[in-house]
């Protein structure tokens, strides 16, 4: 079954656009961009299942250099 989710992420605000390009090179990542407000960048995740999301998020978002928070929001159907 597949997963989406949004991934809130703050950046050190020197590797903003370092960041966002690195995150974009995964393919689970469909959409990335730098926002205004309390996040740096919101980017929108496609995964065949939640764990898939929990690796995209772990490994290719929260291991890029300059990451320095996640918040990762499900997206569910009401």
């Amino acid at each position: 079954m597949a997963a989406n989710a949004y991934v809130l992420i703050n950046a050190t605000p020197q590797k903003i656009a370092d960041v966002l390009t690195n995150i974009k090179k995964s393919p689970a990542v469909k959409r990335a961009n730098a926002v205004t407000g309390p996040y740096d960048i919101i980017a929108y995740i496609e995964a065949e299942d939640i764990n898939e999301i929990g690796k995209t998020v772990v490994f290719k978002i929260q291991g890029v250099q300059g990451v320095t928070k996640t918040l990762t929001c499900m997206v569910v159907e009401v």
